[in-house]
């Protein structure tokens, strides 16, 4: 449940539409509900986004497709949407089987149940790639960020190996209010766009890159020592993370 939803709920309470009883049997569901599976309970919790404007996005790494499955279905009940990510091929297939009607973006590796109501509203953001190798990580960010109600513009493959093809694409760029970078390798593309553009921008590093670039923990120091100040970054292959804060940022550009 969000702040409209609860808002709606008091509403149709103060109009008549909805008696006293129905309205607290239909919150007294919250915060949280609990979901069986085979090996203990996952409690969901459906007032996340009423506390933080976020609801709760289930992370599928390391969880049983039966674990995905019952808290995609709890949370979509509740919102009418749910969202859940590092869905690989097997728990794609799985999940499938399970809830047919769940939409897989294979690249993203995201799985999307249903679709979310009014969202409030957010600024254009701008979702920067530097290589065609980081694109899981940067369709995980744009899939985030558009569940959550931005609308996204998406620059893929405009690393500095091929400085042209950024420039290019500066327009489109500079029409965005937030901007996330994503790049591995040595990661200079944050920085270059940090010296370029006047947005916020949130830099997230990749795993991708040959033996020295440690899996990603090159990219995430060239970030963190970026001479071009003003830069946010988040930790290694985190999509999410990036999507979350680049929306907090879309709102706020739009309520002033």
């Amino acid at each position: 449940m969000d702040r409209q939803q609860l808002l709606d709920v008091l509403e149709q309470v103060r109009s008549g539409a909805l008696s006293p009883a129905d309205a607290a049997a239909r919150l007294g569901e919250l915060p949280y509900a609990e979901v069986a599976h085979a090996v203990g309970s996952t409690l969901i919790d459906h007032h996340r986004e009423l506390r933080t404007g976020v609801p709760e996005i289930v992370f599928g790494g390391g969880k049983t497709t039966e674990q995905i499955a019952a808290a995609l279905r709890e949370l979509a009940r509740r919102s009418g949407g749910a969202i859940a990510t590092r869905i690989d091929g097997a728990r794609a297939e799985a999940l499938r089987a399970l809830v047919p009607e769940v939409a897989i973006h294979e690249l993203a590796r995201v799985a999307v149940l249903g679709s979310r109501g009014q969202r409030p509203p957010a600024a254009p953001i701008a979702v920067v790639c530097a290589g065609t190798s980081d694109l899981p990580v940067a369709e995980e960010a744009a899939l985030v960020a558009e569940f959550l109600g931005a609308p996204v513009v998406r620059v893929s493959d405009v690393g500095v190996a091929g400085i042209h093809r950024l420039l290019a694409r500066l327009d489109a760029i500079r029409g965005a209010a937030i901007v996330i970078a994503v790049a591995g390798m040595e990661a200079a593309l944050p920085s270059v766009l940090g010296g370029l553009i006047d947005r916020p921008l949130v830099a997230v590093p990749t795993s991708i890159g040959y033996g020295v670039s440690i899996d990603g923990l090159v990219a995430l120091g060239a970030m963190l020592a970026s001479c071009a100040v003003g830069i946010t970054v988040v930790n290694i292959d985190n999509g999410v993370g990036a999507a979350v804060a680049a929306v907090r940022m879309a709102r706020l550009a739009v309520a002033r």
